[in-house]
């Protein structure tokens, strides 16, 4: 029989272990530079015409930068001053062709509101397969107009980075007179940000269970991990979103026994 859990038995991150809410300087330093070293890594390879390579930086830089690097810009978790935390939230999101802080609006109301149905971010969690695939080709424009009617204090932020990813596009269809290098860079890392829906949302949730412990899948074993290159801890993520990304593993390990005396059952792939 399934146990519905309350807020109040959710274990205090104290008793779990504070450290967890620590990274050292070269972690910090990795997470902020490495979607910019992909990024760069790109106009090199396509430069010289090493497109396989061009094309697997972006890849690169599509997964760390909305999976880890910009999301812990937007839950603050890398131990930054706000202002330069901002900065880098604009230019990393910025150069992925996002809006930093209309990503970050709507993704704290997730947090506030998830599974209600003002919770546009979640909204593929209510979608069947194919709809959630679809929601791709429209995600990144809706979450921005939903954040520009929502700014909660972020509209000047969320305009201008508007302004610069309009920019960014509109110069590199002008560039496509003269190399298709800037026009290949918009449209792979706009298909970069298709899947999001379907990955963060879809995959991940439950909305129709009754607590925060069985509204998000849990999710165990070395393929997963392999797989997800040790990112597949959103259950994890929701109980505690202020401990940073690089250390959901010790987080999860730490959690497995009070999973196991609540009963909560894992989603394994062969081990």
């Amino acid at each position: 029989m399934k146990k519905n859990i309350a807020a109040t038995d959710l274990p205090r991150l104290s008793d779990i272990g504070t450290d967890l809410l620590q990274i050292t300087t070269c972690q910090r330093v990795r997470t902020l530079s490495i979607p910019v070293i992909a990024c760069l890594a790109y106009w090199l390879f396509a430069c010289y015409g090493y497109w396989v390579f061009a094309v697997l930086s972006l890849v690169v830089m599509s997964f760390v930068t909305y999976g880890s690097t910009s999301h812990d810009l937007v839950h603050h978790n890398l131990g930054l001053k706000r202002s330069t935390n901002e900065f880098f939230l604009l230019l990393i999101e910025a150069i992925s062709l996002r809006s930093g802080h209309a990503y970050q609006v709507v993704h704290l109301n997730h947090h506030a509101r998830f599974p209600h149905e003002d919770d546009i971010e979640a909204d593929a969690s209510r979608m069947s397969f194919l709809r959630a695939i679809l929601e791709g080709f429209v995600f990144q424009f809706r979450i921005y107009i939903w954040a520009l009617r929502n700014p909660r204090g972020r509209l000047n932020w969320i305009i201008a980075e508007g302004v610069i990813v309009f920019s960014l596009i509109l110069g590199a269809m002008i560039a496509s007179l003269y190399t298709i290098i800037p026009i290949i860079y918009v449209g792979l890392m706009i298909a970069g940000s298709w899947i999001i829906p379907l990955i963060t949302a879809y995959i991940p949730h439950v909305p129709q269970e009754t607590d925060t412990a069985h509204q998000t899948r849990l999710f165990r074993g070395i393929l997963f991990r392999l797989i997800a290159f040790d990112h597949l801890y959103h259950l994890e993520h929701h109980l505690y979103p202020n401990v940073p990304h690089q250390n959901w593993h010790r987080l999860a390990q730490r959690l497995d026994p009070w999973f196991e005396k609540i009963g909560l059952q894992s989603i394994r792939f062969w081990f």
